[in-house]
């Protein structure tokens, strides 16, 4: 799918600001001698946006907009080095809830449904995104933030919370305290809008029929507004994206030239009219790929598909390379493994070894469970893991991200 004359005039208006605030990519474009683009040929050959780029702007390189026009800053968590702050204008804040609120619709939510807001809120686009839409579009926000699950529970009963908006993570610690509780006949939710990390089908269908709720992918980063630019409809065919306010290309992360649409590759996002801090062809290093053809829904919105993993998520091992989602789709194979599981990598005696950890149930003979397990992972990746499996609940829950995978060779 390649960029429209309309989207380049809007990328074109972009290049402008960013040119006259002499940002770190405006610097760049002044370097390259580029002040315009006129085809789409022209666009791909614009220089990418890296997060790298983005902490060297640090604190407020990133400002386009006058400071006067600023009303508020987010942030990434800044994990691992210095954090992304983006500046937002009025405008930027009004897209991304009119977005948001769009995101909403697609998942079948109401002016009458009662929006529990799980995510935090603070510097992170999470929560405080969740809410700005719910309020775009009418709905009752309860905006519970993370934590205390005790309370959490009791305002749901209590306020009757119909959507139910969180990681995935919190999803299944929130699905497995219900049913431990028995109080699922007094839980109102209808459905969940999950966000924040990629997820299993197998978690995804323990929290959908643990807790009967109809569950929605919601897409989105801090450097790109937040969660909100793209969410899956009920027809459950990839997950539309706002193509007023975005440009999506999907790039080889080796060549770095775009693939066709349908095959797998890196999301590269541009805002098409973002004030505060716009950004052109971002690598996001999501993993995913553009669907061909329309959704049966009949919206005009371009669709991808799941986010499939990241490009610095493989790990490498034994000379081979791993993904996470090898050892999910693995273990979706095996009905009588929970969704979740944790990888360890440590280096003994001169060798990488992977520790795989799963869980089951108390009928499961244990050491035949391991063993299968670690046969088809050779099969599938070329080396034999240690496999230990583990009495369900055992392993951590979060009521954030779940870190699946340890690699303990650097510590």
């Amino acid at each position: 799918m390649r960029i429209s004359s309309e989207q380049l005039a809007q990328v074109n208006h972009q290049i402008d600001a960013l040119i006259t605030a002499n940002s770190f990519y405006g610097k760049k474009l002044k370097e390259a001698g580029i002040t315009h683009v006129s085809t789409p040929e022209a666009f791909e050959e614009l220089p990418f946006s890296e997060k790298s780029d983005l902490r060297n702007a640090y604190p407020l390189g990133l400002m386009t907009a006058p400071e006067k026009d600023i009303v508020r800053i987010h942030s990434s968590s800044g994990t691992t080095g210095l954090p992304v702050i983006i500046p937002y204008t009025a405008k930027d804040v009004d897209d991304w809830a009119t977005m948001f609120a769009r995101c909403y619709e697609y998942a079948g939510v109401t002016k009458m449904d009662r929006i529990h807001i799980t995510p935090g809120y603070g510097l992170w686009t999470a929560g405080i995104g969740f809410q700005n839409g719910a309020e775009k579009l009418g709905a009752m926000v309860i905006p519970m933030g993370p934590g205390n699950t005790e309370k959490q529970l009791q305002m749901m009963k209590d306020m009757g919370s119909t959507v139910l908006c969180s990681t995935s993570s919190y999803a299944l610690l929130l699905t497995e305290e219900i049913e431990k509780r028995g109080i699922r006949d007094q839980i109102k939710l209808k459905k969940g809008i999950i966000g924040s990390e990629r997820w299993s089908a197998k978690m995804r269908k323990r929290i959908g029929d643990g807790l009967g709720i109809e569950l929605y992918d919601i897409y989105g980063l801090t450097e790109i507004y937040g969660p909100g630019i793209g969410i899956n409809c009920k027809y459950n065919t990839g997950m539309h994206y706002w193509d007023d306010f975005l440009y999506i290309e999907v790039i080889d992360p080796q060549t770095l030239k775009p693939v066709p649409d349908g095959e797998m590759g890196e999301i590269v996002i541009t805002t098409l009219v973002k004030e505060g801090a716009p950004l052109i062809r971002y690598r996001t290093h999501d993993l995913s790929r553009i669907i061909p053809g329309q959704c049966p829904c009949g919206s005009k919105h371009p669709r991808l598909d799941t986010i499939m993993g990241r490009t610095d998520d493989m790990m490498k091992i034994k000379g081979v390379n791993v993904f996470p989602s090898q050892i999910e789709e693995i273990l979706q194979g095996f009905p009588e493994v929970s969704s979740e599981y944790q990888i360890r990598i440590s280096h003994l005696d001169g060798k990488d070894t992977m520790r795989i950890y799963v869980e089951t149930n108390g009928s499961v003979n244990f050491l035949d469970l391991a063993d299968r397990l670690a046969a088809k992972v050779k099969s599938v990746i070329g080396f034999t893991p240690l496999v230990k499996v583990v009495e369900t609940g055992l392993l951590p829950r979060s009521e954030k991200k779940t870190k699946r995978v340890i690699d303990e060779r650097y510590d």
